[in-house]
């Protein structure tokens, strides 16, 4: 989750651990991202196989299948989504945005207001709090991705406050551990998995397929 925080710089984070496992002996290296804002974008195999699920993001991990998460998208538009991780994991008066970048000087995702106000000051820390923030306008509802796990109550009830604190509409979805589980057990089917052999690269492409080897 916090290389995902890094968006597209998150490539050479992971490429580096692809690298030092490379000469392991494994059979698979398997990467629990979907596409990722592009973040998997342009990660290379070596002598080992990588393997990733096709989804754009993790919402659609999380739901099981692209096709039930493009089916719930088109039907509620304006949606944000919210997960037992993404809460359990998120610091208190963060905001939950791209990461901005001044100079090596990295803003934005989870950066309370009191942080910015410290680094900044006052006035420049509140009007990236709010910058940071206006991206919310475009959504009208928040969903919830239940998963089962322990303590969802609380996790359910933290989301459904948040709405309520937006002003949005609240609904709940159940999620399936599907494609997790088939990424570790093997079951690399190509409809819903890509295969990168040794060699490759991943590359983003157009229509269902959304990823690629090259």
């Amino acid at each position: 989750m916090g290389l995902h925080d890094l968006g597209v710089s998150m490539r050479p984070h992971l490429q580096e651990r692809i690298d030092a496992v490379d000469a392991e002996g494994y059979d698979a290296i398997l990467l629990g991202y979907a596409l990722c804002g592009r973040g998997t974008e342009g990660l290379r195999a070596g002598k080992t196989q990588l393997v990733l699920p096709r989804a754009h993001d993790c919402i659609g991990l999380l739901m099981g299948s692209r096709q039930d998460y493009l089916e719930y998208f088109n039907a509620h538009p304006g949606t944000y989504f919210r997960s037992p991780g993404w809460i359990e994991f998120q610091i208190p008066g963060q905001t939950l945005e791209p990461v901005y970048a001044f100079g090596n000087d990295k803003v934005g995702e989870r950066r309370s207001l009191e942080d910015l106000i410290a680094q900044y000051g006052e006035e420049n820390g509140r009007y990236l709090f709010e910058e940071f923030r206006s991206f919310r306008r475009n959504y009208s509802g928040l969903t919830y991705i239940s998963s089962g796990v322990e303590g969802e109550d609380d996790f359910r009830s933290q989301a459904r406050a948040e709405a309520e604190k937006e002003g949005w509409t609240f609904d709940e979805v159940k999620g399936s551990l599907t494609l997790m589980e088939r990424l570790v057990n093997g079951d690399w089917d190509a409809a819903d998995f890509l295969v990168v052999p040794p060699g490759s690269t991943v590359r983003g492409a157009l229509g269902d397929s959304i990823v690629e080897a090259i």
